[in-house]
Formats: C-alpha cells, structure tokens, sequence
C-alpha cells in the first residue's frame, strides 16, 4: 500500500503524546517512500504527520476544501494539491485516492471522515479500511459503541470488513504492511 490517507486533529491543543505518535507515523512514511494523502490543513496533527512524512523522504496529497484556502489554514508543504469545494468533497477525494485509511486521534471532523468510509464499504462502494490508531486507547469507547452495534445487529457484516485497530505502532506497521488488508479493485 503505497498511498496512505490520514485523518486526525487540526487542533493544537492536544495532547503531546498525540503528536509523537504521528510525528513517528509520518517519519515511517517518508523512510518507506509512501505518499500522504490527508486534509492539507497547517494546523495540528495534519501539518505534524505532513512535516514528519517530507522530512524523511515522502511524498504529500494534500485535499483541501476551498474555505481552508480562504482562511489561510492550507498548508504549503504538499507536492500535489487537490482543490474540493467542501469537507463532502474532500472525503470522497482521500478515498479515492488511498489505498488504505489511518484513523489518528481526531475530533468530530475525523469521526465524520472514518464514519464515511465505512458506510460507504458496508454498502459496497469499495473495500478499503480504515486503520483506528488507538493510540493511548483514544478510541476505546468508540469501538464498544461500534461492537454493541454489531451485537444489537445494526452492523450487518463482521466489523473486519470495515476496520481494523492498532493499539501499538508495531501493530500498525504490521496492518500497513499486509499486502491483503484491503481489496484494491473497486
């Protein structure tokens, strides 16, 4: 999997072990030689991931909707631009352009992002995952919420066919690495 979309915090108040984490994430990215594709925002865990990923050799895909433009809340570090009229467009764009999705820690923006790939996937539009980085187990309580849907059967296939977690940064790299985690042929 060579193209790995990001989604994750534009906030700067966060937690520092949040930013380590994706500053490490990006610094494997850009040694493996693999191409961001994220929000193209300057601000947070995004300009993070997307300094730490060219730094180490990487390329960037930065998606960024028209208002972050406007604001100035675009970065200038992507190699390639894709301008989107909105956050709709933009999520279909990531999609499209990944091979695989990478939850990091994020607010409501990232949940939307994730919620739409794998509503997407549930109903057959593609086959790519999202990864959930569970760093310091920040998605524990989604993932009850989204396994006692499944077991109240609002979820009609197994959870595996949507997403996957990775508690640990080897875990990570080893669900990066699996040739046959997503079904690259939509």
């Amino acid at each position: 999997m060579e193209k790995i979309g990001i989604f994750c915090s534009a906030s700067e108040e966060i937690d520092p072990e949040f930013f380590e984490a994706t500053r490490r994430l990006g610094a494997w990215m850009g040694k493996e030689r693999k191409t961001l594709v994220y929000g193209g925002a300057n601000l947070g865990l995004m300009e993070c991931i997307a300094r730490a990923t060219k730094e180490c050799g990487g390329k960037l895909v930065g998606v960024v909707p028209a208002i972050l433009e406007e604001n100035g809340r675009a970065s200038s570090l992507p190699d390639r631009i894709i301008p989107t009229r909105n956050l709709s467009d933009r999520k279909d764009c990531i999609l499209e352009e990944s091979d695989i999705l990478v939850a990091l820690p994020g607010g409501v923006g990232t949940l939307d992002e994730v919620f739409h790939v794998i509503a997407a996937a549930s109903i057959g539009y593609h086959h790519k995952k999202v990864i959930f980085y569970n760093v310091a187990g920040f998605y524990n309580s989604l993932l009850a919420v989204l396994e006692e849907m499944k077991q109240k059967n609002f979820m009609r296939h197994p959870l595996c066919n949507y997403y996957a977690v990775a508690n640990t940064f080897s875990e990570l790299i080893n669900l990066l690495k699996q040739p046959n985690l997503t079904d690259n042929n939509d």
